[in-house]
């Protein structure tokens, strides 16, 4: 279980980091990232996703210290990564998002994928 807490440890941060970029300086972030600057309008509906960023780091950092009680929220996050991935595939070949910006994401979504899949305690019996 040592390496769970480890994992979901570091996914923990990597949520709370994501989240207070987006809820403080967004603007900041995407710009840093290459994206192009969004609206002022749109910073609201980043300060929502930002306290999902947030909410789901804050968890993680709980549950790693039991990752035996935490196997839905990994289940979850898998599936939060997975779609991630999918839709990183999907705006690159689409053309919409150029592999220089989305490969980052789409490797982070892998690693993540790849050891909660492995790693993910059994279902009790």
């Amino acid at each position: 279980m040592k390496k769970m807490t480890w994992l979901l440890t570091v996914i923990g941060f990597i949520q709370i980091v994501l989240g207070l970029l987006y809820l403080f300086a967004p603007a900041w972030l995407l710009g840093a990232m290459g994206h192009s600057l969004p609206e002022p309008d749109i910073h609201y509906p980043l300060a929502m996703l930002a306290a999902r960023f947030l909410g789901v780091g804050f968890a993680l950092l709980v549950f790693g210290r039991r990752p035996s009680l935490a196997r839905s929220w990994m289940q979850t996050i898998l599936s939060i990564q997975m779609i991630d991935l999918a839709a990183g595939l999907y705006f690159t070949l689409q053309g919409d998002v150029p592999l220089h910006l989305s490969g980052f994401p789409m490797f982070n979504a892998i690693w993540m994928i790849l050891l909660l899949w492995r790693w993910m305690p059994q279902e009790p019996q």
